[in-house]
């Protein structure tokens, strides 16, 4: 009986799991399927596969590519720095950071690491004026040192998972580097940030995946003249009269959301150990 229950409940479990999967795949599908039909065809039915007269190859791609005075290339070359770079400071200096949480028992220590919990629960939408004045005050309104913004919106979730991780770690490892005669930037970068991987690994995939993906923080901050990351280019694809092509959008949105779904389809895996590792270990 108990076996024909489990059976009962796991069939059950995976077909609700396998409609919620077509949810969400739907919306990328449909942005997929647009990208090949001709504008028109979009705003008369967007729902439908494209035939011969609404098919319109890669023609959207070249012009998503081309269009305007802004090219898509630049767009997506500020995105790759904004993203690298930000990931890059997150990673180092919030692993650095939960490392002196999980192992200095101090009041300064607890103190940082509940504001940096604090972090997560508060509304970007709270903050974002003082913010974009901040950001004008300071010069952080360029691709060159948004980084340091996202580092600290990023800081929260990245904090937590590495300081669950980093409390399962044996300290005796740590205690024989010190032995050795390693300082505690050697005890780090040789000792500690190997063993960090996993966490390194899944933390880096999520913040990749938000700052890539961030069109609010970019759009308020830079100087959309100048600078332009992929989500902000996707909205200046207007025509005259602010008429908008929406199969060159489509085919825009898709070659943005490409690399993103093809970096979590291969590294999903580590996202669920890092996810764990550092949510319950710690």
């Amino acid at each position: 009986m108990k076996t024909k229950k489990y059976s009962t409940g796991s069939t059950i479990l995976t077909c609700v799991f396998v409609v919620l999967c077509l949810v969400w795949i739907f919306p990328i599908m449909e942005v997929l399927i647009n990208s090949f039909k001709t504008n028109a065809a979009v705003n008369l039915n967007p729902f439908s596969l494209p035939d011969s007269e609404s098919f319109a190859g890669f023609a959207n791609y070249i012009k998503g590519l081309t269009f305007g005075n802004y090219p898509f290339l630049k767009s997506a070359g500020y995105s790759v720095f904004i993203t690298v770079v930000s990931v890059a400071l997150i990673l180092l200096f919030c692993s650095m950071s939960a490392w002196y949480i999980a192992r200095v028992d101090s009041r300064f220590a607890r103190l940082f690491y509940y504001l940096c919990l604090f972090s997560m629960i508060v509304p970007f939408q709270m903050v974002m004026f003082t913010l974009t004045f901040t950001a004008d005050q300071l010069k952080l309104n360029t691709p060159y040192t948004i980084p340091i913004i996202y580092l600290g919106f990023g800081a929260g979730l990245a904090i937590f998972m590495f300081v669950g991780f980093v409390k399962s770690l044996p300290l005796e490892i740590e205690e024989a580097a010190a032995i050795d005669g390693c300082g505690p930037l050697r005890t780090y970068f040789r000792v500690v940030l190997p063993m960090l991987k996993p966490t390194l690994v899944s933390v880096g995939i999520l913040q990749t995946m938000w700052v890539w993906n961030d069109y609010l923080l970019p759009y308020l901050v830079l100087d959309l003249t100048e600078y332009r990351t992929i989500p902000i280019h996707v909205q200046y694809l207007k025509g005259s009269y602010g008429s908008v092509d929406l199969g060159a959008s489509m085919a825009v949105i898709m070659l943005s959301i490409i690399p993103i779904i093809v970096l979590y389809l291969l590294c999903q895996k580590h996202i669920i150990k890092g996810v764990v590792a550092g949510a319950v270990k710690g």
